[in-house]
């Protein structure tokens, strides 16, 4: 099945894909921070979920 962009979740939680708005709207609600945040987060440690939570205290 092809990815259901109207979900409110990924559909791979362990990984973070900042090309897709509505990823970057679910992460940045999950964390709490802004898109600049995420994707400064993304940059520092990778797009693995787990590490960017890490990474931003969580």
């Amino acid at each position: 099945m092809a990815d259901d962009k109207t979900l409110r979740s990924p559909q791979d939680a362990s990984r973070i894909a900042l090309g897709e708005d509505y990823e970057v709207r679910y992460w940045t609600g999950k964390f709490g921070v802004s898109r600049a945040e995420l994707e400064a987060a993304v940059k520092a440690v990778g797009h693995s979920a787990a590490a960017v939570e890490r990474h931003l205290g969580g």
